[in-house]
């Protein structure tokens, strides 16, 4: 299949066509789940985002198996998974793990920095904006550490692998066909600054189309 004609191939082949792509870049990590796969190499390779924390909210972090991989990697940091009440109804957390039942549009607990693991891709400009807004009113100002941290795709941004690249477009076709959005620099931007945010954020790719964003209010 040539990127050329997958715009008129089926939503089956192109997940077909994603998950081949996928199975060759990241092979070697078949046992585990993305989400640890995604936070362990951004915890060797930029690690220094979490430094310096002493709380930290994931939104939506599911049953906290990537949390779980921060508050190991990062003892110090009191890790909260916050997501709607039947996912963390019986989720066990422990000494630097705990789980919180909420809303991300209505309000979110106070910490020093905000995860989104995957989130604002599922939602449109306005959503995110909102979802933004809840997480700069749960963050201390900049000067005291406050920070969003963002882990998500930003077209543009795969660094000229031919491969990634291939992955990458592909998955942003099945993305957008599903109805999730996947966006360019400009883009986010214009999100982070209708919410409030500094203009002086930080994008720092990580794996393929995957980068982690780092704003301040």
């Amino acid at each position: 299949m040539t990127l050329k004609l997958l715009t008129e191939v089926s939503p089956q082949e192109l997940l077909g066509a994603l998950a081949e792509l996928q199975n060759q870049v990241l092979g070697y990590v078949k046992s585990m789940s993305l989400r640890q796969v995604f936070l362990e190499v951004i915890i060797v390779d930029k690690g220094r985002i979490f430094r310096g924390l002493r709380s930290l909210i994931d939104v939506g972090g599911g049953n906290g198996a990537g949390t779980q991989v921060i508050a190991k990697a990062f003892p110090r940091i009191k890790c909260t998974v916050m997501d709607l009440p039947h996912v963390v109804g019986q989720a066990a957390g422990d000494d630097n793990l705990s789980f919180v039942a909420g809303d991300m549009f209505e309000s979110i607990p106070s910490a020093d920095a905000v995860l989104l693991k995957n989130i604002l891709h599922d939602w449109g400009h306005d959503d995110c904006v909102k979802i933004l807004q809840r997480c700069k009113e749960a963050i201390p100002a900049r000067n005291a550490g406050g920070k969003v941290i963002i882990i998500d795709m930003v077209r543009g941004s795969a660094n000229g692998d031919k491969k990634i690249s291939e992955m990458e477009a592909i998955q942003n076709l099945f993305t957008m066909y599903i109805t999730g959005v996947e966006r360019d620099e400009i883009e986010w931007k214009r999100i982070f600054s209708d919410a409030g945010f500094s203009d002086d954020y930080k994008i720092l790719p990580v794996l393929g189309p995957y980068s982690v964003i780092e704003i301040y209010p």
